[in-house]
């Protein structure tokens, strides 16, 4: 299939270019130059402007949207509103708030533009492994799609396929953001753990070698745990990072969705409060975190001292 691209960040670039590598040809645009030229070399139509890349779509169009949250996706959107046809697919692939993908599908309805909010999960490491991707939105829409996201998804092996149909528009954004709520407690949970041990008569321990040891056949094993021995091996004990966790958004939204909804959520929402903390005081588990977010998602981190 043929599809747009815009925005050729971490995620956006590499999700076209493992689906160039699946067969699928693309067209692509990002304010940078650089990184449209990048894209290009790996066999990607290069695009000067949002309403070049229409043009270089054959209709019906598909243009997948992977920017920041907030601004930079409204503005985008709203310039393809007079850009696109009836018929014409937009995907917003960010991490938005589910309200606004609802609010987005619902202006762009009435011109007959076809809208889907994809939650997007693998962080840096998706072009390698595949994306697990949670979708929102009209059915047939998804259903049209679907060479797309198998291409995307990771080699199922046996498990149900890596992408999924949520709902009408906004409950892939939604499931995303309480995928990423989990995510959260799961961090702490580890860094309380790690931390735990550290300050114990035993803390002396090799730390990346614990966690290969609890990453192999134990109960706690996880993806997330790879990415801490990762962390331990380039960093050993962690003093060259500050123990400073940044929250992008979707850990304060789940919290505020689970108070409307009455829910009792307290691992989510104290890990919430707990990237907080981080900001006023240095921490061991702070600092594991910190080096976790940048093993799976590129996220950086700021050195101590």
């Amino acid at each position: 299939m043929q599809f747009g691209m815009i925005g050729l960040g971490k995620m956006g670039g590499n999700m076209a270019r493992r689906l160039m590598k699946g067969g699928h040809a693309a067209v692509a645009f990002d304010r940078s130059l650089e990184s449209v030229a990048a894209l290009a070399k790996d066999g990607a139509e290069a695009a000067a402007s949002l309403e070049d890349l229409a043009s270089k779509l054959a209709p019906p169009r598909i243009v997948w949207v992977m920017l920041p949250a907030g601004e930079p996706v409204n503005e985008t959107i709203n310039a393809l509103k007079g850009i696109l046809s009836r018929g014409d697919i937009i995907v917003e692939g960010g991490n938005s708030f589910y309200k606004d993908s609802i609010r987005r599908e619902n202006s762009l309805r009435p011109l007959g533009i076809g809208f889907l909010d994809a939650g997007v999960s693998s962080g840096i490491w998706g072009l390698e492994k595949g994306y697990c991707l949670m979708v929102g939105g009209e059915r047939n829409l998804f259903d049209r799609l679907i060479p797309l996201f198998k291409t995307l998804a990771p080699d199922a092996s046996g498990r149900p396929d890596g992408f999924m149909y949520c709902g009408q528009a906004g409950a892939g954004h939604f499931i995303k953001m309480v995928h990423n709520g989990i995510e959260y407690a799961l961090m702490s949970a580890y860094g309380e753990g790690f931390e735990i041990v550290k300050k114990s008569p035993y803390g002396n321990i090799d730390f990346e070698r614990l966690a290969g040891l609890w990453n192999s056949g134990s109960i706690i094993q996880s993806w997330l745990l790879e990415f801490a021995e990762s962390a331990f091996r380039k960093h050993g004990d962690l003093k060259d990072i500050e123990a400073w966790v940044e929250d992008s958004g979707e850990g304060r939204w789940t919290v505020r969705e689970a108070v409307d909804f009455a829910v009792h959520a307290p691992l989510i929402s104290g890990a919430l409060f707990q990237r907080f903390r981080s900001r006023d005081r240095e921490c061991f588990s702070e600092r594991l975190l910190a080096a976790m977010r940048d093993e799976f998602g590129g996220h950086g981190f700021k050195k101590s001292g």
